[in-house]
């Protein structure tokens, strides 16, 4: 497995790492990590991912929260339960997990297209 690209992920973002290895662990597809730190105040940026079921989706929000658990930190908010779409709120950091139905339709990549996209990979 392919280590962690720690020189593109800034330190103050450490959390995002342990959000993207909950994901993996639980084999997410299609993760992407957008930095929203230059186009809004409000927030440092957003994870996406995609659960292929709905036992797979209450399983990546399981996993999430309790690997952020795991350093001290709660969700300010969740935005659940849904069967297509699963929003966990960090603060700076918003964690979406989509059917592959609601990724497409909603298209946050796309109307974030202006994001840099962070190449956080997860560590072995």
């Amino acid at each position: 497995m392919t280590q962690p690209a720690t020189d593109t992920l800034p330190e103050h973002l450490q959390a995002v790492q342990w959000i993207v290895d909950a994901l993996d662990d639980k084999r997410a597809e299609d993760v992407r990590v957008l930095d929203l730190s230059e186009l809004t105040a409000s927030l440092d940026c957003f994870v996406i991912a995609t659960a292929t079921s709905q036992p797979q989706l209450q399983a990546l929000e399981d996993a999430v929260k309790e690997r952020m658990k795991e350093h001290g930190q709660r969700p300010r908010g969740i935005e659940a339960p849904s069967t297509r779409w699963v929003l966990l709120d960090y603060g700076g950091i918003v964690v979406h997990i989509m059917s592959p139905e609601a990724r497409e339709f909603y298209d946050l990549e796309g109307l974030w297209a202006d994001a840099k996209a962070l190449d956080v990979q997860p560590t072995a």
